[in-house]
């Protein structure tokens, strides 16, 4: 079957501008998660947490508290002694400034990100991933979810711990020798209990939990107000050791009270063992800042609450940055006046000090249990909030797709969460827990301040917060900060979690049904413009050198369900050069709209169904030799623009349909809705004219570039070329002028589709193929024509196969020489000349036999590779009797040919030197 114009040719489209606008209601109706309107739900991009009624918390309930409760959570009251009787008073300092260093630059990044728009529900994920795209923001989205369920564990195994130290056996608030038992299986039991009475509190609604926290709060500040007083007005005293220790010899220790010894003698590091581990574990730096980070992970609770708040972009920073100044007094108050009162033996052997030294001890019980839990209860909403969100975003498809809730409470999400927490207490070591707690928080740190110093080196327009305390300086050293943190102290840990960010991106940049929709924001898109701009610039056209030169390829067809094949060939041909696809529809605007805005999002799908990395360029123009035109002058920009044209070829043989073929390997039904096809097969009535056509070639001639006419592109089969068939062995060069054969083979012409033969050769799934290099062997003297510049001059007096041996070696091209001694001989008044009437006496017997030459020589090759004639030069008026009879020439001669190109370079690419 012959090759027909319009799958490879530019020609009118068969579709009228406006067939887009009909099909693009039925062809959205699969898109996934789309709902019906009304139903509280919008498209992806736009879903919130909540319905909008559900949103009636302010900046105190909803910010303030939340964040104060959940930083001091596990430390505060049950783990200040093991900080300072292991640190001392300067480093455990000097770690609570490093540590609210990064959390400030962090809170800055994040107050930035939140005031630069709308926050909906999912808190800091939903920063994240609305910056730097469902990839990145899904993996880190998916950290943060982690990192919530294991600061939960932690806090519910730290309200435990308080649990057992006060009404344990031989606990504070409890008689001797009474109280609940101790044990591995009766501690799970509590934190299982203190777990189910939270997921009751979180099916409840997360909304009564924020009016809540203003009482919560109030009652850890009365606690911790006893707490600092009891400083001040509690005697020193001998105070026994814990029951929990079983690793100490000594049985008692003393609370001195204020005294300058005692602060003397606390004021440098000193790391002993861990008895609330099983084997008593050496204390070091390292784990002393991952139980101390964890007072400051909380940091985030607030904009977790994102989907409750009636103002977010207002009440995330004014409550984050109100909790963190709270929170810090509170540290090192408490950390200056512990140091000054308490013996290290005491702050290492009872890290529950403050109990019996307290006023009252039960304040101090009802602060432990109140700090603890309700902070295990704030990171269990906010991992159902992330988890509902990632659900709502389709970021893991069909596999979240429960979790989605119709209602304004996410049960199945927060079910799954307080499962995924159940297993996280099982760890026996509340330390433990804090190391991995501290890890993920940091990573998710990290992306924060990555996602605002993008934002802000990006300059987007549209990257215009309400909160200017921040620069790209404060995201640089949160950024810095938290990767120096994670990898110096917790090494492994942290190449763990970096291991599974990046797997998650690179499985969901592949595999997440989010990663195709298009309403996404991409920071990395930005980033990637702000670069491509400043390096286009740099790409002076004026420097261009021939050694460096790589194709750079306009394809114009009309159809592809006809140019599969061929736009595949040509994004092999290309071999890392640019590459862009031309289509020309017939028409003009007419003041209602750009009617090829809908054709492109099609063109768009066609790129990603076939796999080819290549760009589209739609005109709109009043004939196809215009669009074709405007084509090759401006596509492209700057340097990059294309230097070589490719045409199909015309003939009146039916097309074929490689979009509905059974057999063929580009079948898809993506393009065809019902009975209409969204590119329609081109029909044969619609043929340009052979005028407009050899215009075409040219135009693309005068304005200097590069043409390629390509024919039989139907017959080609890439998947045979890939899989080594037998039958494909050879791509063939011609290096013969057809209608001048005894001209000098070594024109710029003749080494220009010897260049691209040597590029298709070298690309993957080729280079099994052997090159063949055919001359003819002439004893007539060649007129005189210019040889390629960029080559030396060769041996005249060699015969012309060794020359090409020769060249072939200078050129560093692995080929096989052929010689042909039957060309047949044409008279010697036709010539390659500007002769118009030359394609009319070129005789047909004389095409005939160098068809047959081609043909027997075609054996086994996979693309034929000859060189072109020039067009009639009446070919520039459209001459349709000239134009006719030349391309009955072009027809004859490679009629039955495998794939061919007929190639006409202008351009010198080949070059000898180094």
């Amino acid at each position: 079957m012959a090759e027909t114009l319009d799958p490879l040719s530019p020609s009118v489209n068969a579709s009228p501008p406006g067939l887009m606008h009909k099909l693009r209601s039925r062809f959205s109706r699969n898109t996934p998660m789309s709902r019906a309107p009304g139903d509280g739900y919008v498209e992806f991009g736009e879903f919130r947490s909540e319905r909008p009624g559900v949103k009636k918390v302010g900046t105190f309930a909803g910010v303030f508290c939340p964040v104060v409760l959940s930083m001091f959570s596990a430390l505060v009251f049950i783990r200040m002694g093991y900080l300072i009787g292991n640190a001392g008073i300067l480093v455990t300092l000097a770690q609570f400034g490093i540590a609210y260093l990064i959390v400030g630059f962090t809170v800055t990044s994040i107050c930035a990100i939140s005031t630069n728009g709308a926050v909906e529900g999912g808190g800091v994920y939903f920063m994240i991933s609305r910056t730097l795209g469902p990839e990145f923001g899904g993996a880190i989205g998916t950290l943060f979810f982690f990192a919530n369920v294991v600061s939960s564990a932690l806090c519910i195994s730290a309200c435990t711990e308080a649990l057992t130290e006060n009404f344990g056996i031989n606990g504070y608030l409890v008689a001797e020798g009474t109280g609940l038992r101790g044990g591995y299986w009766y501690q799970f039991l509590y934190r299982s209990t203190l777990n189910a009475v939270g997921l009751g509190v979180s099916l409840a609604g997360a909304s009564l939990f924020a009016r809540t926290s203003l009482a919560t709060w109030v009652t850890m500040v009365v606690c911790l107000a006893s707490a600092l007083i009891s400083f001040f007005v509690t005697k020193p005293m001998i105070i026994d050791r814990p029951s929990s220790n079983s690793i100490s010899n000594i049985t008692n220790f003393t609370y001195t009270g204020l005294s300058m010894e005692t602060f003397k003698e606390n004021l440098y590091q000193d790391y002993g063992r861990d008895y609330n581990t099983p084997n008593g574990d050496m204390v070091d730096f390292a784990s002393v800042f991952g139980v101390l980070f964890t007072g400051v992970t909380g940091v985030m609770a607030g904009a977790n609450m994102s989907g409750e708040l009636k103002n977010p972009s207002r009440s995330i920073p004014a409550g984050t940055l109100a909790a963190l100044l709270f929170t810090a007094v509170a540290y090192v108050a408490l950390t200056l006046l512990t140091g000054a009162t308490c013996s290290r033996g005491l702050l290492i052997n009872d890290y529950v000090y403050l109990l019996p030294i307290n006023i009252w001890p039960p304040f101090i019980a009802v602060g432990m249990l109140v700090a603890t839990f309700s902070a295990g209860l704030s990171n269990l909403i906010g991992a159902s909030r992330v988890l509902e969100a990632l659900a709502k975003d389709n970021i893991f498809g069909f596999l979240l797709r429960p979790m989605v809730s119709e209602s304004g409470n996410p049960v199945a999400a927060v079910i799954a969460s307080w499962l995924l927490v159940q297993i996280g207490i099982m760890a026996d070591s509340l330390n433990d827990i804090a190391q991995v707690n501290s890890v993920l928080f940091m990573t998710s740190y990290f992306a924060i301040n990555l996602a605002c110093l993008g934002l802000d080196l990006a300059s987007a327009p549209n990257f215009r917060p309400t909160f200017k305390q921040f620069s790209w300086v404060t995201s640089l050293a949160g950024l810095c900060g938290c990767a120096t943190l994670v990898f110096a102290l917790r090494p492994a840990y942290a190449c763990g979690v970096a291991l599974a960010a990046c797997s998650l991106v690179v499985a969901l940049h592949f595999l997440s049904p989010a990663a195709a929709d298009p309403k996404w924001g991409s920071l990395s898109q930005a980033l990637i413009f702000h670069q491509v701009r400043k390096y286009l610039l740099l790409l002076d056209p004026r420097r261009e050198h021939v050694k460096f030169w790589r194709p750079q390829m306009l394809l114009l067809i009309s159809s592809p369900r006809q140019a599969a094949p061929l736009i595949d060939f040509v994004n092999d041909q290309k071999k890392g050069g640019l590459f862009v696809i031309g289509n020309v529809t017939v028409g003009r605007l007419n003041g209602t709209g750009d009617p090829l805005a809908e054709d492109h999002k099609y063109w768009l799908k066609l790129i990603d169904h076939l796999k080819v990395k290549a760009f589209v360029e739609l005109c709109l123009a009043e004939s196809v030799r215009a669009g074709a035109a405007q084509l090759t002058r401006l596509s492209g920009l700057g340097a990059m623009k294309p230097d070589t044209v490719l045409l199909g070829f015309r003939d009146t043989a039916p097309p074929r349909d490689f979009f509905l073929d059974p057999t063929s390997p580009y079948k898809t039904e993506e393009f065809d809705l019902d009975t209409e096809h969204i590119f329609p097969a081109r029909k044969t009535a619609s043929l340009l004219s052979a005028g407009e056509y050899v215009g075409i070639v040219s135009d693309v001639l005068c304005v200097r570039k590069n043409v390629c006419l390509c024919r039989n592109f139907h017959t080609l089969d890439m998947a045979a070329v890939e899989r080594r068939s037998a039958h494909l062995q050879h791509i063939d060069v011609w290096l013969v002028e057809p209608l001048c054969p005894h001209a000098d083979p070594f024109t710029v012409r003749a080494l220009f589709a010897l260049q691209l033969a040597a590029v298709v050769r070298s690309a993957r799934g080729w280079t099994h193929l052997r090159l063949r290099v055919h001359v003819v062997e002439s004893h007539r003297t060649a007129p005189p024509t210019a040889s390629d510049p960029n080559i030396p001059q060769l041996t005249q007096s060699l015969p012309v196969l060794n020359r090409l041996d020769q060249l072939l070696k200078l050129l560093r091209i692995n080929a096989t020489t052929h010689s042909v001694k039957d060309w047949p001989e044409l008279p010697d008044r036709l010539n390659d000349s500007a002769d118009s009437g030359l394609y009319h006496r070129i005789p047909v017997n004389y095409l005939q036999k160098v068809n047959n030459i081609l043909k027997s020589r075609s054996s086994g090759t996979a693309v034929t590779f000859v060189q072109l004639p020039a067009p009639p030069p009446a070919a520039a008026d459209a001459d349709e009797d000239l134009s006719e009879q030349y391309l009955k020439v072009l027809d004859e001669m490679t009629k039955d040919l495998p794939p061919t190109i007929l190639v006409r370079g202008l351009k010198s690419v080949t070059s000898t030197a180094l």
